[in-house]
């Protein structure tokens, strides 16, 4: 587990530079991209890589805590937008453009490795279930959408588009706006199913 001390400036730098280099190569190479890899596209050697990060798992864990502390930010920020159905569709536009750019679903076992990413994915499930309840309390979504169905939906246009060779990069936001359609109560029919029941009370 990495350390919670304070960077210095170049340290801090390093390690953002790392962070960005290693989402680039696991995009690219899944869970075989190379440290040496990871660190030639820093600019740095394979010590300072070590110096932060001691084993890949932890550099996994890292990228999975940076990407979902983005989301957090996001996603309190949003809470504060008058507009709560603009605030939702904002929200899952920047998941889906977080997940256009790094693919995290290989990287589910991070929770294993670091405990902090069980706790910061839990305050995210939070932050993304009172954005649907002001959504749902204003009208601007269907009544009977669950803050379970929108962390499943989170996944979902990326999903679609990759399935389709050579698609252009912002395929993705076809399908959100077909998702987020489908979450407008103008026309709305009842829903076959009851949403599930997710992880920390999502």
């Amino acid at each position: 587990m990495t350390s919670t001390r304070p960077l210095r400036a170049d340290a801090a730098r390093n390690r953002q530079l790392l962070l960005a280099a290693a989402a680039e190569e696991f995009a690219r190479h899944g869970l075989d991209a190379s440290i040496a890899d990871i660190a030639r596209r820093a600019g740095v050697g394979k010590g300072t890589v070590f110096r932060h990060f001691a084993t890949k798992d932890d550099l996994l864990a890292a990228i999975v805590l940076d990407r979902i502390d983005a989301l957090n930010t996001a996603g309190e920020r949003l809470l504060h937008e008058a507009d709560a159905g603009a605030a939702l569709l904002e929200f899952l536009t920047i998941a889906a453009r977080q997940r256009q750019q790094l693919d995290l679903s290989f990287l589910q076992e991070a929770g294993e490795l670091n405990s902090e990413v069980g706790k910061v994915r839990a305050q995210m499930f939070h932050t993304v279930n009172r954005l649907v309840d002001r959504a749902r309390e204003r009208g601007a979504v269907r009544a009977d959408i669950a803050g379970a169905d929108i962390i499943l939906l989170m996944c979902a246009p990326n999903y679609v588009a990759s399935y389709v060779p050579d698609a252009s990069p912002d395929l993705w936001q076809r399908y959100l706006a077909i998702i987020f359609d489908g979450l407008r109560p103008e026309g709305a029919h009842p829903l076959p199913h009851p949403p599930p029941v997710a992880e920390h009370g999502a």
